[in-house]
């Protein structure tokens, strides 16, 4: 397949930048795919994935975006918790997973609880059933165990993470350290402490608190919480254990993050913001790329183009320039729009990749973006 390459872009940059990518996808064990919504992310996950197995690895794209827009792009249904094989022209092996967040929670649950019977109270728990999907942060922390379970997982060589839209990436890096303070927290101590000894073992205001919510929430839902937490005593130096394992392995050389944006303002605002958090933690960014690019068509500026158009007014030709030209002050400032970004995210390659005639919708197309993403398209 023939397809046409950014005019502007240095040629030799770019294909230091598609090495870069192509060492990721064939020499790290993890690759995070972040970035805001709506800029191709979920595409960007899947097409690494392919590259690996088409390199001869066996990878594994993740995705914990509850748009559920995996399945789509790699055309497939009812990819769901467990690793789906993913038949194709690759020497490799490439198999996809959806999160599911409250399945796997239950396996967690299993694993760490005492016995069988601890591990059924906890989950015939009215309180445990409602929260175990919806509540805020369990995905998060729930990915980062699927993520540490496939990882570990001699079936694969390669990992890669569809993460949420990036403000809520965070809260995806952030997961093991807020579940570690929450169960050296006071007030978890009380509530997993024996019935009867509860109110003992609070002060006045905290009883006062403890009457106010079941006013709120009912006094069987409050039942239901506690009873829960109680049963859940015991486990917590598992989850906390599991959690500090997480967080070695996000620190881990074996784990890349890859940046993917657009060229729009706001897009670009919120991949800058992600960077300055990841630096915050002591993380690098390993690539940026951008999707979307308009093409410039010409390497001419835009106003050079539409003198052109003004000399050969009221001709077919005069309509053609004015057309570069708008193309050509598209694409000039999204270029201004990505200098600051690639500065912050430096010495990450950056690699872009052209707005196409159509949206991603199978393999084939995730071929497309791939022989962008790695070096092998040709100029016309």
């Amino acid at each position: 397949m023939t397809t046409t390459t950014l005019v502007g872009v240095d040629p030799e940059e770019a294909a230091r930048a598609s090495a870069e990518l192509r060492r990721l996808v064939t020499e790290q064990r993890i690759v995070i795919c972040s970035g805001s919504g709506g800029v191709g992310k979920t595409t960007t996950a899947a097409v690494l994935a392919m590259e690996a197995a088409r390199a001869g690895r066996r990878a594994v794209v993740v995705t914990i975006d509850p748009a559920k827009r995996l399945a789509d792009t790699l055309g497939l249904e009812g990819i769901g918790n467990t690793p789906h094989r993913i038949e194709g022209d690759w020497p490799g092996e490439l198999s996809a997973v959806m999160l599911d967040t409250k399945r796997t929670f239950d396996d967690l649950v299993r694993r760490y609880s005492a016995d069988p019977e601890q591990a059924e109270r906890i989950l015939s728990n009215r309180f445990y059933r409602n929260i175990s999907g919806a509540l805020s942060g369990t995905q998060e922390y729930m990915a980062m165990e699927k993520l540490y379970d496939l990882q570990a997982d001699d079936s694969f060589d390669l990992v890669v993470v569809d993460t949420p839209p990036s403000r809520n990436a965070l809260d995806f890096l952030e997961a093991p350290r807020r579940l570690t303070r929450f169960l050296d927290h006071r007030l978890y101590r009380v509530l997993t402490a024996p019935t009867r000894g509860v109110m003992r073992a609070v002060n006045v205001a905290a009883q006062a608190f403890v009457r106010s919510v079941s006013k709120v929430v009912g006094g069987e839902v409050f039942d239901d919480a506690i009873s829960f937490f109680q049963a859940f005593d015991g486990m917590e130096q598992g989850f906390k254990h599991r959690a500090e394992q997480v967080l070695q392995l996000l620190d881990s050389p074996a784990t890349a993050f890859v940046l993917v944006a657009s060229p729009k303002r706001d897009t670009v605002e919120e991949a800058r913001f992600f960077a300055e958090k990841l630096a915050e933690a002591g993380i690098g960014v390993a690539a940026l790329i951008v999707n979307r690019m308009h093409p410039h068509f010409s390497e001419a500026m835009p106003e050079a183009l539409r003198k052109r158009a003004q000399r050969f007014d009221g001709k077919d030709l005069g309509g053609l320039y004015r057309n570069l030209a708008d193309f050509a002050l598209v694409a000039h400032r999204e270029e201004e729009h990505l200098a600051g970004l690639a500065e912050q995210v430096a010495p990450a390659p950056v690699v872009r990749v052209p707005l196409l005639r159509s949206d991603v919708h199978d393999l084939d197309g995730l071929g497309l973006i791939g022989d962008h993403l790695f070096g092998r398209t040709q100029e016309l």
